[in-house]
């Protein structure tokens, strides 16, 4: 049978966006996974209610995460109460500053679905560097392999 996994994610400098194809990458390195990769504006219901296990993606705007990933989570949120209990989702932030806020209000949010924590957040700092690639390029193929035996 196979597995549904969503990444969302917003980005305007291109940074996040970058992160955000590096998770992807890792995602497909897992065969019976089936993977989305959407613009958070582009995401809808459907797309959170097709999916075994989300990831999320976000710049840090002024302490938070991006107005298009809050969009998101305003939009799902009511609708996909008891329909998504339980679910994986993972944590990619893209800042100049420290990046917690945007993982705190995003953490915060996801007990409301509830949604399951699968991994720790990962913060990029600054550039991204080949390393944060490849920590975001594990992240994909962590939760996607998780998703594909079930231990989420």
């Amino acid at each position: 049978m196979s597995r549904n996994l969503l990444i969302i994610y917003h980005s305007q400098t291109g940074h996040t966006e970058s992160m955000a194809h590096a998770v992807l990458k890792g995602a497909q390195e897992v065969e019976d996974v089936d993977t989305r990769l959407l613009r958070a504006f582009d995401a809808n219901l459907d797309d959170l209610l097709w999916c075994d296990g989300i990831i999320i993606g976000t710049p840090e705007n002024f302490g938070y995460m991006s107005g298009a990933v809050k969009d998101f989570l305003d939009r799902t949120y009511y609708p996909a109460q008891e329909k998504v209990t339980g679910k994986p989702y993972a944590i990619f932030v893209s800042c100049g500053n420290d990046g917690s806020g945007a993982v705190f209000n995003i953490q915060r949010i996801a007990k409301g679905y509830p949604l399951t924590q699968a991994m720790e957040p990962f913060i990029c700092k600054g550039e991204v560097t080949g390393e944060a690639l490849e920590r975001c390029h594990e992240m994909g193929m962590t939760l996607a392999a998780g998703i594909s035996v079930g231990i989420y």
